[in-house]
């Protein structure tokens, strides 16, 4: 062999290895770059917690568009919340063009599919108002007042971190809704971004309770005294866990929760799994009195309904004690599940879907002519435009949210939210993990999703040719039936 072929050969060995060397080295500054950009980045929690490796999340989901009709389920096949109500929530959160290319993948012949019914002449966008102020406990001394009718629904702070309670708070005062404080009590995150609070007060008193856990009235003031706390909410159930009460793992009762829910530090919290002071329609009527007249505020309950017959007694009740006794607000929650982590027999299992309670709730409200007086928030799995817009057809007055608030967060629906490993930091107190979640930045996207759902409901209602969303009505939906036809909800 010829030595300049030789020679040759060498030095294209020396260049490749040369070249490789450098690629290597490219390589390895690129991936710290990569590091150090994610790492300091305050967008995105997945890459602040997982330099690097959290990329891989968006490449892959960007590649399951294509092989999604070959390999995987579809959009709209995937539970608790499938693909495509969590990528509208996202688009929401984050401002960007929700429009879709080649139809709906909707199945429009599905037993129980809601439509809305067009109207020849909708309303012109110029037309649009403002929805109507709504004004709960018009009887109270402080009654409450708003406009919004989507808002943020029950989450206490130790279920969810500190830094998603401060997003929830700030995102809620720049949008303009209201924030529930959930059961475990008023914490300081709640009252910082001065949204409009609803205190709940679960099975356990959190928050308002003496040394054996019963309410106390000096710490109802105290809650009251907050100019931001606007309702009280006592709660006798929720769809997590009809039947039992609040779970809490002792590695997430920090020293600071259990200051603030009046319990030991790192222990479980298991609240009651009912109110040992309410045991029938009377007594809670009672309490709600109670509560009304100590705090001058607007006061309800949240229930998931098991049988109709409740409501119908309750209402019987409640004509024949007089309206000073009646509930301000009924919040009524559906039986499939929640942000909360619960037992799943109870999960899966026990009460009312909220297709079916709320038209029951509002139709026996109107029966006994209480509608006026009591008003109603929905609430369970109520994450997209259609959901909203069916409940206020329905008669809904407000709508209340926990998952799709968690969505805007950032929740990638990891299904760890019990197990303090939350990689997006929202439902651990694991500081790694909570770097991740930036509350500056993500209370944008919370205001950002409420805005552009109460924007997104609006056009459902010009659509049927109404100016106001709280103007729908039963004869602007439709639903599909065993025979694949659809009627009118009001024929349902």
């Amino acid at each position: 062999m010829p030595n300049s072929w030789i020679h040759f050969t060498q030095s294209l060995y020396e260049w490749l290895a040369f070249l490789f060397i450098w690629l290597i080295a490219l390589v390895v500054v690129v991936i710290v770059a990569m590091y150090i950009i994610d790492k300091f980045q305050t967008k995105h929690a997945i890459r602040r917690n997982y330099p690097v490796v959290g990329r891989f999340r968006y490449f892959f989901e960007h590649l399951g568009g294509f092989f999604r009709q070959y390999f995987f389920s579809m959009d709209r096949e995937e539970l608790p919340f499938n693909r495509a109500q969590r990528t509208w929530i996202y688009k929401a959160a984050k401002n960007i063009n929700s429009t879709i290319a080649f139809g709906s993948s909707r199945d429009i012949k599905k037993l129980g599919y809601i439509s809305f019914v067009n109207c020849p002449f909708p309303s012109l966008d110029k037309n649009v108002e403002v929805p109507k102020t709504i004004t709960v406990g018009s009887r109270c001394e402080s009654p409450w007042s708003t406009s919004a009718f989507f808002g943020i629904s029950a989450m206490s702070y130790g279920a969810i971190s500190k830094p998603a309670v401060q997003a929830l708070s700030y995102g809620a005062a720049k949008a303009g809704i209201w924030l529930n404080t959930g059961e475990g009590g008023l914490s300081p995150y709640h009252l910082q971004g001065n949204a409009d609070i609803i205190f709940q007060i679960g099975t356990a008193n959190y928050g308002v309770r003496d040394s054996d856990g019963n309410l106390d009235d000096e710490k109802l003031l105290k809650i009251a005294a907050y100019s931001q706390v606007k309702l009280f909410e006592l709660k006798l159930s929720q769809g997590a866990k009809p039947g039992k009460g609040g779970i809490l793992p002792g590695s997430k009762v920090s020293k600071e929760i259990a200051e603030i829910r009046g319990i030991p530090e790192g222990h479980d919290s298991i609240s009651p799994n009912r109110r040992v002071d309410v045991h029938d329609n009377d007594s809670l009527l009672e309490k709600i009195h109670h509560i009304r007249t100590v705090t001058g505020k607007p006061v309800g309950f949240k229930a998931v309904f098991g049988s109709p017959d409740w409501i119908e007694e309750l209402c019987l009740l409640i004509k024949s004690k007089g309206d000073e006794f009646a509930p301000d607000f009924i919040t009524l929650d559906s039986c499939d599940g929640g942000s909360g982590a619960a037992p799943m027999t109870l999960m899966d299992d026990v009460g009312m879907s909220i297709k079916e309670s709320l038209p029951v709730l509002v139709d026996t409200l109107i029966k006994h002519g209480l509608k006026d007086q009591i008003k109603v928030f929905a609430s369970g799995k109520l994450v997209n435009p259609a959901d909203v817009a069916w409940a206020l057809c329905v008669g809904a007055d407000f709508c209340n949210s926990a998952r799709g608030f968690m969505f805007s967060l950032g929740c990638i629906q990891a299904l760890q939210c019990h197990q303090n490993t939350c990689p997006t930091g929202v439902t651990t107190h694991n500081k790694k993990l909570q770097r991740g979640l930036v509350a500056k930045d993500k209370s944008e996207r919370v205001a950002h999703y409420a805005h552009n759902m109460m924007h997104a409901v609006g056009m459902i209602a010009h659509s049927c040719g109404v100016d106001d969303p709280r103007e729908l009505n039963k004869n602007h939906a439709r639903i599909v039936i065993e025979n694949g036809k659809s009627i009118s909800i009001k024929d349902y």
